[in-house]
């Protein structure tokens, strides 16, 4: 890197950071979380619990935005102020330094450029992920099992925490259906550009001609509902079906009809859970399930509507993201138009670079 590389790198980032600080409003910030500091002062704000948990997670998030807006902020200030110091003193070493450094101040800027795109109304909350394969029996279902681990995976990495709500497992291997709830700050902001076909290139395992294979698996991601989110789902819009769970959960559940399964009647949306030993507890949960995939469906319907985007099928030409193992080695998005290699690092979790060209690519377009 050059001198005006360096200069050009530092007027883009100065330029981003103006950008960002219009769309954060650091100043509104930080007057909302001195409110906050006078209501924690009053009792009786701490009388209405579930309001005061409400506020209190609203100060850490506000909190988090505004500390990583002003380390990102004073590093780009620092290092203009630095660069020019350095030149006009022909200090070699600390401009080698500034350039040595780039790569970490460009990796902080796009750091707060997702940020600022993780804002809107429901980014911030808990993500319900659910994966059903495509058709092609033992392949899809395999597909989706390796899904399934790639976000337990990215999960893990990031301590978030994992809930198993519904599992059916897969005939020979793999899995017919899963559902999981995704806990941590930003979760369902990351995961919702997860919606969509997720389509495999590979060597089959299951062919003993060793034949490539194409599988398809749907991933469906809502936001985790608020209570202050109304969605009305009355009895009469839903049909309740009981059956014995699957899986992990000890002798009891297959010996009691715990598991949950709603349908609802004009959408033919169907959720189920069998997470816990007690039916009331997941058709709780279940309904939970329900009102996030309504509203998502309602937000994928404006999306739609604002698009012109027709409801995909699982299967050719629908896929957002195709992931090929043979011939070559690559993941490519197609929204992002993004291709990397790492198809091993990926289907371990490692899809932060992946997501967060997405939601960058659809903020331009």
């Amino acid at each position: 890197m050059d001198n005006y590389e360096y200069t050009e790198l530092l007027k883009n980032m100065n330029l981003k950071m103006k950008n960002i600080t219009g769309v954060v409003e650091p100043k509104k910030i930080d007057t909302r979380l001195k409110e906050i500091e006078t209501l924690e002062e009053n009792q009786d704000f701490w009388n209405d619990a579930d309001n005061a948990a409400k506020i209190q997670k609203e100060k850490t998030q506000l909190q988090r935005k505004l500390d990583k807006y002003t380390i990102a902020n004073e590093a780009v200030a620092d290092a203009i102020e630095l660069y020019e110091m350095a030149k006009e003193e022909n200090d070699e070493e600390s401009i080698t330094s500034l350039y040595d450094d780039a790569t970490h101040l460009e990796n902080q800027i796009r750091s707060m450029e997702i940020a600022v795109l993780l804002s809107g109304e429901s980014d911030a909350n808990n993500a319900i992920l659910s994966i059903h394969p495509g058709a092609g029996g033992t392949e899809s279902q395999d597909w989706a099992e390796m899904l399934l681990r790639m976000y337990k995976r990215w999960a893990e990495r990031r301590d978030f925490k994992v809930e198993i709500l519904d599992y059916q497992k897969g005939d020979e291997a793999g899995i017919k259906d899963v559902s999981i709830i995704i806990k941590g700050e930003n979760a369902y902001g990351y995961l919702k550009v997860e919606n969509g076909i997720h389509r495999l290139v590979r060597i089959s395992p299951f062919d003993s001609n060793a034949k490539r294979h194409t599988s398809f698996s749907s991933v469906m991601v809502s936001p985790e509902v608020d209570d202050d989110i109304n969605i009305i789902i009355e009895d009469k819009d839903i049909r309740v079906d009981t059956y014995r769970a699957s899986g992990a959960g000890g002798q009891h559940v297959n010996k009691t009809e715990s598991a949950i399964r709603l349908t609802h009647i004009e959408t033919g949306v169907v959720v189920q859970c069998q997470n816990d030993r007690s039916q009331h507890k997941n058709k709780a949960t279940a309904m939970k399930m329900l009102k996030s995939r309504l509203y998502e469906l309602e937000l994928e319907a404006q999306k739609a509507q604002q698009d012109g985007t027709p409801k995909s099928e699982i299967g050719w030409g629908h896929q957002i993201r195709s992931y090929v193992m043979q011939p070559y080695q690559q993941v490519k998005d197609t929204r992002s138009k993004e291709a990397l290699s790492n198809i091993s690092g990926i289907l371990d979790g490692d899809i932060d670079a992946m997501i967060e060209g997405v939601l960058i690519s659809i903020n331009k377009s």
